[in-house]
C-alpha cells in the first residue's frame, strides 16, 4: 500500500511540473509556480520523514533529494519574479 501512495504522489508531482513548465507571461504565474515547487518541496519532506519512520531508507533519501530539487525550482521562480518586477526594482534603486 506504501508503494502505490509514493507512486500515486511522484505522479501527481510529475502532472504538477508539467503544467509549471509552460510558458509564463506575468510576474503573478512566477509567484504561483514558485509557490508549487515549494508545495511539492514540503509534500517531499513529508513524505521523507514518513519513509524515515518507517525504516525505508531509499524512499526517504528519494523524497529528500526530489524536496531539494523543489525548493531550487521555486527559488528560482522566486528569483525571476522578483527580477521581472518593476515595481522590485524600483524599491531597489530607490534604496541603493
Amino acid at each position: 500500500m506504501m508503494q502505490t501512495a509514493q507512486t500515486s504522489f511522484e505522479a501527481d508531482i510529475a502532472v504538477a511540473e508539467d503544467d509549471l513548465d509552460d510558458d509564463f507571461e506575468s510576474v503573478g504565474d512566477h509567484h504561483r509556480a514558485a509557490a508549487e515547487h515549494f508545495a511539492a518541496a514540503a509534500r517531499h519532506h513529508l513524505a521523507a520523514a514518513d519513509a524515515e519512520d518507517a525504516g525505508d531508507v531509499d524512499a526517504a533519501d528519494r523524497h529528500a533529494y526530489l524536496a531539494y530539487r523543489q525548493r531550487l525550482n521555486g527559488a528560482q521562480y522566486a528569483e525571476i519574479a522578483v527580477m521581472d518586477s518593476e515595481r522590485v526594482q524600483d524599491v531597489i534603486e530607490s534604496q541603493a
